[in-house]
């Protein structure tokens, strides 16, 4: 009887510890349009998703937006084209130093439908603007066409629940690709 007993307690303390890894990694963005539920993968992208886990940890993204929108109508003059949205908080003092950039190539992650990944303009100068990926998008990894350095972007995390939402914030009415009004974040906190 007590081996039987040590044994369950063993088994409800390693599922007690999963969980609580588990919930560590999830995450919940609260907008006025509905909520959009998503994982981060610390062991492919650690250095990603320690930069993001701060800004998280320190409330930066509570009022930030989504701001942006890309869609196959509204970016005439990119020959490659991509379907996101884009979110991040006004003023550049609020982020902390940029990160080293973690391809692709390096994490093992792809740009697919509701990929979460950091944008940037040159490599290394990644800090807090994170995208969602609306359908498979392969010209934001690395060695796609995108960006001219082939270096792509810095996939991180995927969604699991809220690609609803995201659609719908992507389907906003914009001025070329900014949302003529932005989607306010409410919350982002651990899920």
């Amino acid at each position: 009887m007590k081996k039987y007993q040590i044994a369950l307690i063993f088994i409800c303390l390693l599922t007690l510890t999963f969980s609580c890894d588990q919930e560590t990694n999830k995450y919940t963005i609260e907008t006025e349009v509905g909520n959009i539920v998503f994982e981060v993968y610390p062991d492919k992208a650690p250095i990603t998703v320690a930069n993001f886990k701060r800004y998280v940890d320190q409330n930066k993204f509570d009022g930030a937006s989504f701001y942006r929108v890309v869609r196959m109508d509204n970016q005439p003059k990119d020959s490659v084209k991509i379907e996101v949205i884009q979110g991040d908080f006004t003023g550049k003092e609020y982020y902390f130093p940029t990160i080293e950039h973690e391809t692709t190539a390096i994490t093992g992650l792809k740009h697919l439908d509701g990929t979460v990944s950091m944008g940037r303009f040159k490599v290394g100068s990644t800090a807090a603007e994170f995208f969602i990926c609306i359908n498979d998008q392969p010209e934001l990894d690395f060695n796609g066409k995108r960006n001219p350095d082939g270096q792509g972007f810095a996939a991180f995390g995927q969604v699991l629940g809220g690609m609803d939402v995201v659609r719908k914030i992507q389907s906003g009415e914009t001025d070329y690709q900014t949302l003529k009004k932005s989607i306010v974040i409410n919350k982002l906190r651990k899920y």
